[in-house]
């Protein structure tokens, strides 16, 4: 893992254990109420990061990409977990008509893939976690966008 400077962290992953181990150790340093936005192509491992993420929150049962449902809820022990996939979206519109804005709150953890479906409507992120394949692994980015964020990226174990 590298420290770019207090906002960004960036590293290698070189298979899907470690993905799965960036999840958990994210899940140590969240903060109920954070949102965060997950970027990546198709197959970069957003949904195995966001596996490892809430099995380190305690999830035991099984966590699928809502690729057609939207969103999947996850209540958790300290927190609900929302995990929004907007992939689909053809119209920004949608975000609202769907009235997802309800769902993020301060006892809540918001992760969002294909955030930019929902252009100019969505909170703002805490953090962006960017995965890109690399080579046989992926690569990640993590940038935080505010204090909060900064807090996080402070507590991140890897």
């Amino acid at each position: 893992m590298v420290m770019d400077d207090t906002s960004t962290r960036s590293g290698y992953l070189p298979d899907e254990a470690a993905t799965l181990g960036l999840g958990a150790s994210l899940a140590q340093a969240i903060i109920p109420g954070m949102v965060i936005f997950l970027e990546g192509d198709l197959g970069a491992g957003k949904t195995t990061l966001t596996r490892g993420l809430l099995q380190g929150l305690g999830h035991q049962g099984r966590v699928k990409s809502p690729t057609y449902t939207l969103v999947e809820t996850y209540p958790l022990a300290s927190l609900t977990a929302h995990h929004f996939d907007l992939y689909r979206f053809n119209d920004p519109e949608e975000w609202e008509d769907a009235g997802f804005r309800e769902l993020f709150g301060h006892d809540t953890l918001c992760l969002v893939e294909w955030p930019e479906k929902a252009q100019g409507l969505l909170p703002q992120p805490d953090l962006t976690l960017a995965l890109a394949v690399a080579d046989d692994g992926r690569t990640y980015r993590i940038h935080a966008h505010d204090a909060q964020g900064i807090q996080c990226l402070s507590r991140l174990s890897i």
